[in-house]
């Protein structure tokens, strides 16, 4: 059994750009595909990944000193730094329940599968660890393995259920047929902006505002172009940050880098992802007749719409003010500031590419990633001492991704309780959200039914 658990430990420490490739290769060979596709598919997805990682740290290398300076010149103090997912998914493979976690989430799959409770067949193994947090966390609180391991089962479950509500999306707005996203940043804050875009349709004068820059480009010419966008938008951080002219400059290349690199490096990801999605699509529905399943697959796949990487660097900014506006708040927002496209990916879909909008449903999603995240900050921090990543004994972590999601929060209140008032305003609200995304699905069902 340990050298079975150790297998698996190096497997997952092979981490996502190396794991996720030899994943597909396999798939892709069991789907019947000649071994040169299925190694062509694999190495495209690794350099994907690997590119999306070099954009990523791009990002984070320039952007996270750019908000902190702009944190210092607005006099705006927090002494918790969000090490993002780059720090927290680490610790949550190290723990006791990280390695269950990959056959209890593909067990749940598969008995959903026979029971057609879903349509996803998830084939994101990496993303797994979203799950494992939630279970980790739930362990720790309780000091339960077995309520810790039902946790990753409960998340997983909901996972796969929000990539059916949310697969019509991902192939009317971004284009991908028989994709889903059952995945644990994008899928947890995706039924806030069906409730936000019901609350605005009701709204006269306010539905109508659509600032789409792909409208905007029409109407104001190169002013709109993305390249030119993301450079606007890293002279205007690199100014708020007090930056000299040759750091405005820089700052200003490095994001319009950014904004046109993304969908570039995504490319290598769908490019190796879609032949062996629409194989195994194919084969499953010959087999199942009548039925229509989806392959469940990683976010990144959303990162390259310009929309999303055009709200990700607004909200650069708009994080810090709103850390800023956070009751009790202690966590400067810094890991994650590169990664907040996989936190409105999907509301972006939802609100069909509208800018004003999913700015509005963006700044509710930090809201409360940052408040959730603050009340985690205890057992956040036992999970990093478990894994051995704490500097010193009274050093504190935090993170945004995960450790703000409001599944792993109402989990782990609900069977640790210990702010009945904070389980009640987050549970409600994100039940009535929960409540409208199933209604608001079974309309765009059949609206591709049409």
């Amino acid at each position: 059994m340990d050298i079975i658990l150790g297998l698996v430990q190096y497997f997952v420490d092979l981490g996502a750009a190396v794991m996720l490739p030899i994943v597909i290769f396999i798939v892709a060979i069991c789907l019947g595909q000649s071994v040169g596709k299925a190694i062509k598919s694999g190495i495209s997805i690794g350099i994907g990944f690997i590119g999306i990682g070099l954009v990523i740290s791009l990002m984070l290398n320039n952007l996270a000193p750019a908000a902190q300076a702009m944190s210092a010149n607005f006099g705006i103090s927090m002494n918790l730094i969000d090490i993002g997912w780059p720090g927290s998914s680490p610790m949550t493979w190290a723990s006791r329940i990280a390695l269950v976690a990959i056959p209890v989430a593909i067990i749940v799959n598969l008995i959903m599968l026979a029971l057609k409770l879903t349509r996803v067949v998830n084939i994101d193994i990496w993303n797994i660890w979203h799950f494992a947090f939630t279970g980790a966390i739930v362990d720790i609180a309780t000091g339960s393995y077995a309520l810790g391991i039902a946790a990753v089962a409960i998340h997983a479950a909901f996972a796969y259920k929000l990539g059916d509500w949310f697969a019509p999306t991902v192939e009317k707005y971004f284009g991908l047929e028989g994709i889903a996203m059952p995945h644990g940043t994008t899928g947890w804050f995706a039924p806030i902006s069906v409730f936000v875009d019901g609350i605005l349709d009701r709204i006269p004068g306010i539905r109508d505002i659509d600032f789409n820059p792909t409208h905007l480009q029409k109407r104001f010419g190169l002013l709109c172009d993305p390249a030119i966008m993301g450079a606007i938008m890293g002279v205007i951080i690199g100014i708020l940050a007090g930056y000299d002219v040759r750091g405005v400059l820089t700052l200003g290349i490095q994001m319009a880098a950014v904004i046109v690199l993304m969908p570039v490096v995504v490319k290598y990801i769908m490019s190796g992802l879609m032949p062996i999605s629409e194989v195994a699509r194919t084969k499953l529905q010959k087999k199942f007749k009548n039925s229509k399943f989806y392959i469940g697959l990683d976010c990144a796949l959303l990162l390259g719409d310009p929309v999303v990487v055009t709200a990700s660097l607004l909200f650069i900014p708009i994080t810090i003010i709103i850390a800023a506006l956070v009751p009790g708040n202690q966590i400067l927002p810094f890991g994650d500031l590169p990664t907040i496209g996989f936190f409105i990916a999907m509301a972006v879909g939802v609100h069909g590419g509208n800018l004003f909008r999913t700015l509005i449903t963006g700044s509710i999603v930090m809201f409360l990633a940052i408040w959730i995240s603050n009340q985690m900050i205890g057992l956040h921090t036992i999970l990093a001492a478990n894994a051995g990543q704490l500097t010193n004994a009274t050093a504190q972590v935090a993170s945004l991704d995960q450790g703000g999601s409001p599944l792993t929060y109402i989990i782990t209140q609900i069977l640790h309780t210990t702010n009945i008032m904070g389980l009640a305003a987050i549970g409600i609200f994100y039940i009535i959200c929960v409540v409208c995304t199933i209604i608001w699905s079974k309309k765009q069902y059949a609206s591709l039914d049409k």
